[in-house]
């Protein structure tokens, strides 16, 4: 399955304050603040949730093709992702600008000050769909992006006839509930996590059912951390439990990588329950390490793996093949 993954591409600056905030703030005089707090780490971590979920897809045998706008300081990241697998042609540098940028500075109480820099990616909009007639791809992903360009990819896909799995997330509080219900309606899939998917409930009116009328081929998938998933169909309720891991490193990219896992059984043809495992499984690598795509395996030693917990009646061959 030919899958295009749209949404943010960005760097993640993580620093390291050895003391608190807290010491250094002033009540009274909080209108003329002026800090520099003088770190002991920084480390540059590749992000963004459309390389996220292409990483877990390559890593798995697939091909994902990633579409947005990045910065002059793209090449080495553009470099690192060919080599993982991951198609990048569609990552188009905008003159000039940066790439999209995450700096987050945590001091000892694990509070946090941050600056998200949006750079290239609030040029993303200049990355037309109608591009991809000549060879439509056969699911787009539309995930966190400028949101301008999440509501263009929706319009793209439903003008060109492309199915496209919707994945608001954490642009969900950037959208009115019109602007939802516009993206999830006509979608092949909807994919949040169970708050989300309450926030959509509550700003939509929309239930399950609703959803499901978009078609036969209709799924909905909610992700609730430990406790799981839940895959919603017209096959009825399947829940896929969490892969029992007892390493917690970092959460960071968790869902990313079990919607990678998810993307390779579903465009393999699996059932739901395996879909869920192997999106679970997925989740649990990138749990245990630093950042997310600080993960890595064979797939072979992810079908080992797999098989300690779950039966696949060798359907996971395939991925040993491809």
């Amino acid at each position: 399955m030919k899958i295009l993954l749209t949404g943010s591409i960005a760097y993640d600056y993580l620093m390291v304050f050895p003391g608190h905030f807290r010491d250094h703030f002033l009540p009274d005089r909080l209108d003329k603040i002026s800090l520099s707090f003088l770190v002991e780490s920084m480390s540059r971590l590749r992000g963004g949730v459309a390389p996220n979920i292409a990483y877990s897809l390559a890593l798995l045998g697939e091909r994902p093709y990633i579409w947005g706008a990045v910065g002059e300081d793209f090449e080495d990241y553009r470099r690192w992702l060919d080599e993982q697998g991951v198609d990048t042609r569609g990552a188009q540098v905008i003159p000039g600008l940066f790439t999209a940028s995450f700096f987050v500075t945590t001091d000892r109480d694990n509070a946090q000050i941050a600056s998200f820099y949006p750079g290239a990616m609030a040029h993303s909009g200049q990355l037309s769909l109608a591009a991809l007639q000549a060879e439509p791809p056969d699911l787009v992903i539309i995930s966190p992006n400028d949101p301008g360009a999440m509501h263009q990819y929706v319009d793209e896909c439903k003008q060109f006839g492309f199915p496209y799995l919707y994945d608001p997330s954490q642009q969900i509080v950037r959208m009115t509930g019109e602007e939802l219900e516009h993206g999830i309606c006509g979608a092949r899939a909807l994919f949040v996590n169970d708050y989300e998917f309450a926030l959509v409930q509550k700003m939509t009116g929309l239930q399950v059912e609703d959803i499901l009328a978009n078609g036969p081929e209709t799924f909905v998938v909610v992700t609730r951390g430990k406790e799981g998933a839940d895959i919603y169909s017209h096959d009825g309720l399947v829940h896929a439990p969490a892969f029992p891991t007892d390493q917690v490193v970092d959460p960071t990219g968790v869902g990313d990588a079990f919607r990678g896992g998810f993307l390779t059984g579903y465009g393999r043809g699996f059932d739901w329950l395996t879909c869920g495992q192997i999106g679970s499984l997925a989740a649990a690598y990138c749990l245990e390490n630093c950042g997310p795509q600080g993960h890595a395996y064979t797939r072979a030693e992810f079908v080992r793996r797999f098989r300690t917990v779950f039966d696949d009646g060798g359907r996971l061959d395939a991925l040993l093949t491809a």
